[in-house]
């Protein structure tokens, strides 16, 4: 009986051959051909069992026939001694003596036969033995070859389990540093904006804290509650007139709206002016990091003008508006000496429009580079940038009481930064920057709203 094993030699190729791929993701080919080997160890299991099945019918034939042989043995002693006895006694059973010997003829042919199929049996029996060896030391050898690759299987999944485990744990990580690193920006985000409210809400505080250490440190009247109707903000009093400041901030995020409320609350200024000794000049204070969004600084009103101005600008324009003072006289004085200080008055107002105009755009290039440095620079480098960024501080001149600010000094100062910039290689031609700043508009119309903003970046 022959017995065919293509399935298993075919899993031992496999086995073989099998790569670190194959053991991570080739389990399903590797699992049918196991199925495949082990129907071919089943059949080789029923084999055996009938190869053991027809050993055991062959012993058994055996043992009858050496029963008969044993019995015919028997049968033929028996035979030669009857003979024997009727040689002795009868000498005329010669018939029956020939009979006699024709049977033991007959008998030893058949104890020939016997013996034959004995020896035959005899040697088939011994085969049977060798195969069914053979046969139980390969199946033996299939188990352990078995249970070694049920051992290998057991191991390589779990390797691949924990290779999966791994391989979760490290998405995890991934996406809860991505949640950490989101968290932190929206975190940080939400406190600047945060922090940029505050500012707004304390801009009204703020800027009466200011504006009485200024008229405080210039012997400026500031008037607490002034005698006409209305509340406003802050007030001073220069040459027996009431002057308005008030301050205006944004009431949320959404800073698109801020030119209109400016443009209402200009308008409504109408209920101070039309007050006794009230100023025909109305000034209302905005933060600086809101003049970007402002178009107009100044609303010339049938019966009044409404300026805008920045917190910074307070004391320049309080120390101008003292001067008025000097003048209290001004019917006395000649129409050149008018002109003069009207010429004075207004080049100053010009100077700070412009220096509003251009800190408002400075302002905004500040911003859009301090966005973009969060937005192209890698976590890495924002961090070090966050570290050198609170090792640094700016800490500008302070101005003492008392002292006067040299104009020697300042020339002194700017002769020195202009020598730098020259040495440097930086183009310092103050008539060509006065004549390109000049180009600028500094009051839009209805016209060219739209075209101004590119016009002042192109011309900066």
């Amino acid at each position: 009986m022959e017995v065919f094993l293509d399935s298993t030699r075919r899993l031992f190729d496999s086995l073989k051959s099998l790569g670190w791929w194959g053991r991570l993701f080739g389990w399903g080919r590797i699992k049918s051909q196991l199925v495949e080997a082990n129907g071919e160890l089943q059949k080789l299991n029923a084999t055996a069992s009938a190869l053991k099945a027809e050993n055991t019918r062959l012993e058994n034939a055996l043992s009858v026939e050496k029963v008969e042989l044993k019995s015919a043995q028997d049968s033929f002693n028996r035979a030669n001694t009857e003979l024997e006895v009727i040689k002795n006694t009868q000498h005329h059973q010669a018939e029956k003596l020939k009979e006699l010997q024709d049977k033991n003829v007959t008998l030893e042919t058949l104890n020939s036969q016997y013996l034959k199929r004995g020896t035959e049996l005899a040697n088939d029996l011994n085969g049977l033995k060798q195969k069914l060896e053979t046969l139980d030391k390969n199946l033996q050898e299939l188990k352990e070859e078995n249970s070694k690759l049920k051992k290998e299987d057991e191991f390589r999944r779990q390797e691949h389990s924990n290779a999966m485990a791994s391989l979760r744990e490290i998405q995890r990580k991934i996406q809860d540093d991505r949640e950490q690193e989101l968290t932190a920006k929206n975190q940080a985000e939400i406190i600047r904006i945060r922090k940029l409210k505050e500012t707004w809400l304390k801009h009204e505080e703020n800027v009466k804290n200011r504006m009485r250490a200024i008229c405080h440190r210039h012997g400026i009247e500031y008037v607490d509650k002034v005698p006409f109707k209305g509340k406003p903000d802050n007030t001073v009093k220069i040459n027996d007139e009431y002057i308005i400041f008030d301050a205006k901030s944004p009431a949320g995020d959404d800073l698109s709206n801020f030119p209109s409320y400016v443009k209402a609350q200009a308008e409504g200024a109408m209920k101070y002016v039309k007050e006794e000794n009230v100023r025909k000049e109305v000034f209302l204070v905005v933060p600086t990091n809101t003049l970007e969004y402002l178009e107009t600084f100044e609303y010339r009103l049938s019966d009044y003008t409404v300026y805008v101005i920045s917190r910074d600008s307070l004391e320049p324009m309080l120390l101008t508006l003292r001067r008025i003072e000097e003048y209290e006289f001004a019917e006395q004085m000649s129409p050149e000496e008018r002109e003069n200080i009207c010429r004075v008055i207004g080049k100053f107002v010009h100077l700070s429009k412009r220096r509003i105009q251009i800190d408002g755009f400075f302002a905004k290039q500040f911003f859009e580079l301090v966005y973009r440095t969060e937005a192209d620079l890698s976590k890495e480098f924002l961090e070090k940038v966050a570290q050198f960024e609170k090792s640094e501080k700016l800490n500008p001149p302070q101005e003492k009481r008392e002292k006067q600010i040299s104009m020697k000094e300042l020339e002194a100062d700017a002769e020195k930064i202009q020598g730098e910039a020259i040495q440097k290689g930086i183009d310092v031609q103050d008539g060509l920057l006065i004549k390109e700043i000049n180009k600028l508009p500094l009051y839009s119309t209805p016209d060219d709203d739209k075209s101004q903003g590119s016009l002042f970046d192109k011309t900066i």
